[in-house]
């Protein structure tokens, strides 16, 4: 039997892929830094989590390769998936260190830093004709502008605190101070309306495209704008393209989340992306091909080879957007989330493994 190492159970999305990887007939090894989670990760309770294991420290010391290594050397040369970007960028930079006792397939860590880059990559859109919002240098022409730091999630910004947006002058000059902090030249782009949607990519080593998935978003949360709170699959050759085509430039291999705004490039996400759940919900073979591709076994996909129009919600995170909705008077919006309670498929929860949905809420509402 394969084994899988999945790191930062804490994610959702450590839940998902544990079960799909399980039923299909992977041994999951489900690990977690001990100074980055206040509680034991939901998918430790997973029926498809064979074993867990807790490492000290933290992803971010320079002692986790090693610690990490130790796992890998118990397995037996497994596959590694890694959930988070402090696991992902460490492991990246110790590849010659850990790739001898494990597959792997993740980007190396220039191509990482470069696809985090939302300068960088605005840059090699225009390069490759790919439509993307204007950029400002200086106050901007006109609004509204979105703000943001080269890579907010580098300073350890949540993703609501990862940009702000002015309206005029005072809002501009506001947003300026707020993030220059954290970098002194903040990126100024037009603000671009209209729905956010996602290309979700798996390349192999060779940069060849293995299997994709689009989703858009329904609703976010904050309301104003942030990650997913509902969602539904789709597809869209043409998306799916442009997505491959900006990633194979930069020589990406691994997971990675296109984001665009309409029909326009926003940024990069070359990691695991935050509504991976919806992979399990519409029976995406992402995770399982993963592990596929870094054996050298990839098998490419006639896409979609998922099921398309599958709403799906965070029923927490759904709920607080839903409420935010109705207190902002924007009365469509609010009711048509309250009518997903009933047509969406909650992201966590599987009546054939329930233990992990329940130990999430537990753990989120009451904080054990």
């Amino acid at each position: 039997m394969k084994t899988i190492v999945i790191t930062d159970g804490k994610y959702r999305s450590a839940i998902s892929a544990a079960r799909s990887l399980g039923r299909a007939g992977y041994r999951v090894v489900v690990t977690q830094t001990r100074l980055d989670s206040k509680t034991e990760p939901p998918v430790f309770s997973s029926r498809y989590a064979s074993e867990t294991v807790w490492i000290e420290g933290s992803a971010k010391d320079a002692e986790y390769p090693a610690r990490l290594l130790a796992v890998l050397q118990s397995c037996d040369h497994p596959a590694l998936l890694c959930i988070g970007a402090a696991s992902l960028n460490a492991v990246s930079r110790s590849r010659s260190l850990l790739e001898p006792y494990c597959d792997m397939l993740i980007a190396a860590p220039e191509v990482l830093d470069a696809l985090n880059d939302k300068a960088a990559v605005h840059a090699r859109a225009l390069e490759l004709g790919l439509p993307v919002p204007e950029d400002f240098s200086g106050a901007p022409a006109r609004y509204p502008v979105v703000i943001k730091p080269h890579c907010g999630e580098k300073f350890g910004l949540k993703a609501a605190d990862r940009y702000r947006i002015a309206h005029d002058d005072a809002e501009y000059a506001a947003a300026m101070d707020a993030l220059r902090p954290y970098d002194p030249d903040p990126i100024v782009q037009e603000y671009v309306s209209g729905e956010g949607r996602g290309a979700s990519l798996l390349l192999d080593q060779n940069g060849q495209l293995v299997t994709a998935l689009c989703h858009w978003r329904v609703r976010e949360y904050p309301i104003s704008g942030g990650p997913s709170a509902c969602c539904e699959s789709f597809y869209d050759a043409e998306l799916v393209d442009r997505a491959y085509r900006l990633l194979c430039s930069f020589g990406f291999q691994g997971l990675a989340m296109v984001e665009f705004k309409g029909d326009r490039i926003l940024e990069v996400n070359p990691r695991v992306w935050g509504s991976f759940p919806l992979t399990t919900v519409v029976g995406s073979p992402m995770a399982v091909r993963y592990a596929e591709a870094a054996a050298g076994e990839a098998k490419s996909a006639e896409l979609p080879d998922y099921k398309v129009g599958v709403r799906m919600r965070f029923l927490l995170n759904d709920t607080l957007a839903v409420i935010k909705l109705f207190l902002a008077r924007r009365w469509r919006e609010a009711f048509a989330g309250l009518a997903d309670v009933f047509r969406a498929r909650e992201a966590l929860w599987d009546r054939d493994d329930p233990k992990p949905f329940r130990r999430y809420l537990k753990s989120t509402i009451l904080g054990k």
